[in-house]
């Protein structure tokens, strides 16, 4: 029997090689000729902590030199968290397959409130997700937003050693490094909307490669698959991305596709929000209407404030 090999590229935090190494597992109990290699790249997303993405490039610096080394043939694939994928792909990549979703929600950790209603007043949470602080603020005033930067087990180190008294982090993430011991409450989604694709892992790869697509296709989870494409849709017609806080999730029900989508102001006072359905198929065309719909109520005028403040 001929082996074939397949290289996977992955950044080199614990979250993201879990995910390689997931897909990596997966590939090979399909195909026992294959045999699947990490390549752990850094990306400059990694290496720059000490400011916030919007005003360095946003999420895209996640992922750049991952499809880098696919494009150059170091990789044949790249293992992505969706949130962390820009809606637009260079030209000779494409999505490829997209992974049953986990948990998508958002996850308040501390040591000493029950919740984020038990926070004291003026309660310092970390996070430097735009989209987490304006739905916090708009439910908790309050509240102190701080910056908050770093793999999972960093920040909830720094959450340990007193600088936050909670932090906000993706269910996903720490359900999958079995991280949960300080999770105090799962927000719901009237509370705080995930970010488009937030649980969902997903494989980038070359356009023109049969080879490649034909081993890892039977990973793909048509349902996850079309809830992100709706999501994305959204997201690509607002034209947005880390800088401005968009949430946007979708849910299934049987053959039929539900889409809420939020616009918020950084202090979360002001929120453009609303829901579409369709049939699954649907889904980015859904997507395409919910973004034109908030534009028009007034959402134009609020993304074009928000981007000239944060260019600033």
């Amino acid at each position: 029997m001929v082996q074939e090999k397949l290289k996977i590229g992955t950044r080199s935090s614990q979250l993201a090689l879990w995910q390689a190494r997931w897909v990596q597992s997966r590939i090979e109990s399909l195909h026992n000729a294959v045999t699947v290699e990490l390549i752990p790249i850094k990306t400059r997303g990694d290496k720059i902590l000490d400011v916030p993405l919007a005003k360095v490039g946003g999420k895209g610096l996640f992922v750049k030199e991952l499809e880098e080394a696919i494009l150059d043939g170091r990789c044949d694939i790249a293992v992505h968290s969706m949130k962390d994928v820009p809606v637009d792909f260079p030209e000779g990549l494409i999505l490829g397959p997209v992974l049953t979703r986990e948990d998508p929600r958002d996850a308040l950790l501390s040591l000493t409130a029950l919740g984020l209603d038990d926070l004291p007043p003026g309660a310092r949470v970390g996070s430097s997700s735009l989209r987490r602080q304006s739905q916090l603020l708009a439910l908790r005033p309050d509240l102190r937003i701080l910056s908050l930067r770093g793999n999972v087990n960093t920040r909830i180190e720094k959450l340990l050693e007193g600088q936050f008294d909670a932090i906000i982090l993706a269910a996903a993430g720490v359900k999958r490094l079995q991280a949960t011991r300080h999770v105090v409450e799962y927000l719901d989604f009237k509370q705080m909307l995930p970010a488009n694709g937030q649980g969902a892992v997903g494989i980038e790869m070359r356009k023109n490669d049969p080879r490649i697509h034909a081993l890892i296709q039977p990973l793909d989870d048509p349902p996850t698959r079309h809830c992100v494409l709706a999501e994305r849709a959204f997201l690509k017609a607002l034209e947005g991305g880390c800088q401005t806080p968009i949430a946007g999730h979708a849910t299934l029900t049987g053959d039929n596709l539900s889409l809420e989508g939020r616009i918020l102001s950084l202090d979360g006072q002001t929120c453009f929000s609303g829901t579409v359905t369709g049939s699954t198929q649907e889904g980015e065309r859904l997507g395409t209407e919910l973004a034109t719909r908030l534009l028009h109520a007034g959402a134009d005028r609020l993304l074009a404030a928000l981007t000239q403040k944060i260019s600033e």
